[in-house]
């Protein structure tokens, strides 16, 4: 956590990798303008909680704290780099607006068991790389780099330009998720834990499957349904393998 007005500014003029900014209800906008108009341009959450909230993150925190990225975020080109040291073909992750640092933890640490290259996350209206998600994660974190990208429809763009095909998830009129191609480059597109995959998303998917279901709920927890497709992908290819 970094608190008080002037370190959190200096922390966006610098470019530091930052979760969310919290502002006390009360605090006068007209001095921190600049600060919440450095926040728009990097994407950075801004909220405004009661100052009860604010006392509890930090002290001495003139009604402001930021929380700053646990572990460094990696770039695109990164993910390609370790596919290709391993001289396979590219399986990465995007997760559309996740929020739950639990079920980020969880998808990493499934992301590293089966050697996928690499996760990609939005920068607004999704958890970053917290202390909670490094706990959960029970040390994935480490090895799992993760992207965090300002526009996903526009990395989808360049990831399919790259020769990566994108693969998602829907209930209707999809296939069944065991007769997937792994064996192509391939992003995996894992939706949000109550809203499931964008429109905008769901439109540039060159596939889409769902994961059979017979019991009364209509969805999986995201990080069990990234389980399942991840340990599919890995399946197929250790099959392709040898």
């Amino acid at each position: 956590m970094i608190a008080g007005k002037n370190p959190v500014l200096e922390a966006l003029r610098a470019g530091r990798e930052i979760n969310k900014v919290w502002v006390a209800e009360g605090v006068k906008k007209t001095g921190i303008q600049e600060l919440i108009d450095l926040a728009k341009e990097q994407g950075v959450l801004v909220q405004f909680v009661p100052k009860q909230k604010v006392d509890k993150l930090a002290e001495n925190h003139q009604g402001i704290v930021a929380s700053v990225a646990a572990y460094d975020y990696a770039e695109l080109d990164d993910l390609f780099a370790v596919a290709k040291a391993k001289n396979e073909d590219p399986c990465f992750l995007i997760l559309d607006e996740l929020e739950d640092p639990h079920n980020l933890g969880s998808i990493m640490r499934t992301a590293d068991a089966i050697g996928v290259h690499g996760i990609i996350i939005p920068k607004r209206r999704a958890v970053g790389l917290t202390a909670v998600v490094a706990k959960a994660s029970t040390g994935a974190i480490e090895h799992v780099p993760v992207v965090r990208v300002t526009n996903l429809a526009q990395t989808v763009d360049e990831l399919k330009d790259r020769g990566v095909w994108i693969a998602g998830t829907d209930a209707k009129g999809s296939q069944d998720y065991r007769k997937m191609d792994a064996t192509l480059p391939l992003a995996l597109i894992i939706g949000s834990e109550g809203k499931g995959m964008s429109r905008l998303l769901k439109d540039k998917c060159d596939f889409l499957y769902h994961l059979p279901m017979v019991g009364h709920v209509t969805s999986l927890n995201a990080s069990v349904a990234a389980a399942l497709l991840m340990y599919e992908v890995y399946r197929k290819r250790q099959e392709a393998n040898g």
